[in-house]
């Protein structure tokens, strides 16, 4: 597994998916690395403190750190290439013989060159998850200018806007050379892999694979950040959860919180957006912000909500968190965008929203309404044993490993 950001040094669903799927496979007997990249995490950390993490037992885990500090994630940034950690991955390449190699993000790492090379590849299979939009967006979200979805290709004044610098690797034939090195690009979503499509990424090797939730994912802690926050009032309590940023539309549902003052509202996550969401909340009494949660905290905190909240404002590829608050029982809400769209659909396990008014009808009806939120809770854990279960992911996984295989005839597995 290869990616820009794991473990400690992580900040969401990219990073949860790589550790549930090398969870998961080591369960199996299989052998499992992870690369991830220490310099890539503490130059857009910011002031987000390190995830609390326990690798499971065989995880054989590569932290690379370059002497040159950030200027190592600045170079791949700029050349698509992973420049002075090239030695070490050719190492790590040279003393293991890999049957697969699974890509992630690599942003930071460095794409065109990333252990793409015949030398280092002659018959494994070599497989990427397409997280986010960084293949189409060099900011990621196909979020235009901080403020819309992006409607038309406006990269570089985006960029610029963004304070990002442009990245002149995309605009050469080796971008598209290295997608063709692929046996598999997976989308977790219909959405996401329609939205690549419809932008240029059109390869026969794109398939769909979406997350799933592990078998050992519970609920049986409680933790104290809840009870602090939520102790003083016993009203019904909603909960959003994920990177505090602008896009994820936290803002507005704290601006309703206004208006329904014998509601609770838990934000769970940390990002660059925080501070602004407090001053937004201040003087709001049924605001309350909970830090980070690790996994399973962030599981009871779920379970406990009359529903969770995703108002996102631009296109997810997924929503891990949505099948996380399916799997204990509790309802979403979700804008009426991306593949939020589609894992309702496919769940039946809540509702969705275009408007202000309509989010408010939604919050109201499953705040009190127990016989609705029942059978969207009830319709949302059926939906995650029969569609994104450990056992349903890795069935899939392990068939488009066979196909590849078959194609190819070589020996993995053997």
């Amino acid at each position: 597994m290869i990616t820009t950001f794991f473990g400690q040094y992580s900040f969401g669903g990219d990073a949860a998916y790589v550790d549930r799927l090398s969870r998961a496979l080591l369960r199996q007997g299989h052998e499992v690395h992870v690369v991830a990249c220490v310099d890539a995490f503490n130059i857009v950390r910011g002031n987000v403190r390190l995830r609390p993490y326990r690798p499971p037992p065989g995880l054989q885990i590569h932290f690379l750190k370059s002497k040159l500090g950030f200027l190592s994630p600045l170079w791949s940034h700029q050349t698509g290439h992973p420049g002075p950690k090239m030695t070490t991955l050719s190492k790590l390449y040279d003393s293991n013989s890999f049957d697969i190699t699974h890509f992630h993000n690599v942003s930071l790492l460095g794409w065109p060159g990333l252990g793409l090379s015949p030398d280092h590849l002659p018959a494994a299979v070599t497989l990427m998850t397409a997280h986010d939009y960084w293949l189409v967006c060099p900011l990621h979200l196909l979020w235009q200018y901080n403020q819309r979805v992006c409607q038309s290709l406006e990269c570089l004044p985006c960029l610029l806007h963004s304070g990002r610098p442009p990245q002149v690797w995309r605009y050469s034939k080796a971008h598209h050379h290295a997608l063709r090195k692929l046996d598999a690009l997976i989308f977790p979503s219909y959405c996401s892999l329609n939205m690549h499509r419809e932008r240029g990424i059109n390869l026969t090797s794109a398939c769909h694979l979406p997350y799933f939730i592990p078998s050992d994912w519970t609920a049986d802690s409680e933790p104290e950040e809840l009870h602090r926050a939520l102790a003083q009032n016993r009203a019904p309590y909603f909960i959003m959860a994920g990177r505090l940023i602008k896009a994820k539309g936290f803002h507005r549902i704290i601006h309703l919180m206004r208006f329904l003052p014998e509601l609770n509202l838990a934000i769970a996550g940390t990002g660059p957006y925080e501070s602004h969401l407090r001053q937004l909340a201040a003087g709001l009494t049924n605001v309350n912000f909970l830090g980070h949660l690790d996994y399973y905290d962030l599981s009871t905190v779920l379970k406990g909500a009359r529903a969770l909240i995703v108002p996102s404002l631009f296109p997810e590829t997924f929503g891990y968190v949505v099948i996380e608050s399916l799997a204990v029982g509790t309802p979403v809400i979700v804008r009426k965008l991306g593949a939020l769209h589609e894992l309702i659909e496919q769940s039946q396990g809540g509702l969705l929203f275009d408007s202000d008014e309509e989010l408010l009808m939604a919050l109201n009806s499953l705040a009190y309404d127990d016989t609705w939120r029942d059978k969207f809770s009830s319709q949302g854990r059926q939906a995650v044993e029969s569609i994104w279960s450990e056992q349903e992911h890795l069935r899939h996984y392990f068939k488009i490993i066979e196909t590849i295989v078959s194609k190819k005839n070589c020996n993995v597995f053997t």
